[in-house]
């Protein structure tokens, strides 16, 4: 137990959750560890935020929890979840806190979270720490999801611990800093409601609402305006993880954030080839999250949310449940706008909407299943074969595909189209074999193939000379992709 409570260096913590939601969370101070060891550090993040300069001198003592500032008011969050659709009503952090939020020079209120500080009220029995390798994952992920231009939790860094952990094996503990706009989440919303606790439920729904800026006065007013801010967000940013073919894996209540951001990096992955049923997490046996099926559970998580709120939406109860019925449909509109909307930039398609449109994407995808294409490179082939004028593809269903789409984008010139679809389409993701090549590298105390990794995905949408691959997808020999959540 090495963590020193400074009490004379502030670093300009704001605790509004601390303060103004009392019984929403239970304080914990940090373990600490032995020999923390600082591994990354994302100086666009901490100069984001404005953070003073000792943050950045001290940082494995502060990621890992041993200087705890002066201003900081560690909590543990309390929240419930649907875990694959069970319910469970007391989850909470088990294996985080939040030190406080951070007020950057923009005037955007920032959580700072540790994740994998070490055991807290709500850790159930487990130890409450995480190993290097799912620590630098959320690291590297993250990043690139940012790089890609899609909302998500920040990484300010990390830092291996100097402690061994029991997993299925010993492994070296790690510990970072996650940064978000909020730590919020469905799930939070569904604690209450389950304790039928109307009273915390009105002081979180009113937090929430004025933290992110929603100017909506009464109860019935604030709590419509958080439920179409949610969908909104989540309508819009489930359509670009669409749009990278991302899967997140595990789209449970307690991972839905209420600010719309990409939050837990725990068993997600990346389609190499295209197909809609792609499910890589371990523990999702029935494919519960695969990538197509993931507007739904957006959709369904946010049905629990509208359930939590139904109190609040209207004075009369069946009043409240066509509310939020309309509510629900409305976010699956909004999707199918957005996803739309995605992929039109994918293929060029500039001049607008046009009803033609779903069915030319459609087509496509419908294609690349079949002749089950790379979903990351597709896209830059179909730019190139703009650009020359002719379908680089034999497949007879893809040239026909390729004509009626050429017939349409061609007037407004081959090479400014393929530019404008180069501009959205990445040549690099985070391709599942060569994360998992560089965080083996990584547990084994070489960093050298992260950091070139990290360096790619910095630049998703330029190709480089000798980054070639970078850009392929994975060796035959490299099999089915699994992935674990890490915990």
């Amino acid at each position: 137990m090495n963590a020193t409570r400074s009490t004379t260096e502030s670093v300009g913590f704001k605790n509004t959750y601390f303060e103004q939601l009392e019984g929403l969370y239970i304080p914990v101070e940090p373990r600490g560890f032995s020999a923390p060891r600082q591994m990354t550090f994302n100086e666009p993040v901490f100069e984001q935020l404005g953070l003073p300069e000792r943050v950045h001198d001290r940082f494995a003592s502060f990621v890992s929890g041993n200087w705890v500032p002066e201003d900081a008011r560690p909590l543990a969050m309390a929240y419930a979840g649907h875990q694959f659709g069970n319910f469970n009503p007391s989850l909470g952090d088990g294996r985080a806190l939040v030190l406080g939020e951070v007020e950057a020079p923009d005037g955007v209120l920032y959580d700072i979270q540790l994740k994998g500080s070490g055991r807290t009220p709500f850790s159930r029995g487990g130890d409450g720490f995480a190993a290097v390798g799912p620590i630098l994952r959320e690291h590297l992920v993250s990043e690139a999801m940012h790089r890609l231009g899609i909302r998500t939790t920040r990484v300010l860094g990390t830092a291996r611990t100097g402690e061994r952990i029991q997993r299925q094996e010993l492994l070296d503990g790690a510990v970072l800093a996650r940064v978000a706009e909020s730590h919020v989440r469905v799930g939070t919303f569904q604690f209450f409601a389950a304790r039928e606790d109307e009273e915390s439920l009105a002081r979180l729904i009113d937090y929430t609402a004025r933290r992110f800026g929603l100017e909506a006065q009464g109860r019935v007013e604030q709590a419509r305006a958080l439920l179409e801010s949610v969908s909104t967000r989540q309508a819009k940013l489930v359509a670009e993880w669409l749009g990278v073919g991302f899967v997140h894996g595990v789209m449970n209540t307690d991972n839905f954030s209420a600010s719309g951001e990409t939050i837990d990096y725990g068993p997600c992955a990346f389609l190499d080839t295209f197909d809609p049923r792609g499910v890589f997490s371990s523990i999702d046996r029935n494919a519960r999250y695969a990538y197509a099926n993931q507007p739904g559970i957006a959709q369904w998580n946010l049905a629990r949310l509208a359930e939590a709120l139904l109190p609040f939406l209207d004075t009369n109860q069946d009043e409240a449940l066509d509310w939020a019925n309309a509510s629900l449909r409305g976010f699956a509109e909004a999707f199918e706008a957005n996803h739309l909307d995605v992929f039109r930039r994918k293929l060029g398609l500039l001049t607008g909407a046009d009803e033609r449109d779903a069915e030319l994407v459609d087509g496509l995808l419908s294609t690349m299943h079949r002749l089950e294409l790379d979903f990351t490179s597709t896209f830059r082939q179909l730019a190139s074969s703009l650009r020359a004028g002719a379908c680089s593809y034999e497949d007879p269903e893809m040239k026909t595909w390729f004509e009626t789409w050429s017939s349409r984008v061609t007037p407004l010139g081959a090479e400014h189209v393929a530019d404008a679809m180069d501009a959205v389409n990445p040549v690099y993701i985070p391709r599942n074999h060569l994360v998992e090549e560089a965080l083996e590298a990584a547990i084994a105390g070489d960093m050298a193939p992260y950091h070139t990794l990290h360096g790619v995905l910095g630049d998703p949408y330029k190709v480089r000379p000798g980054l070639e691959r970078y850009a392929e997808p994975a060796p035959e020999d490299f099999g089915p992709y699994v992935t674990f959540c890490g915990t």
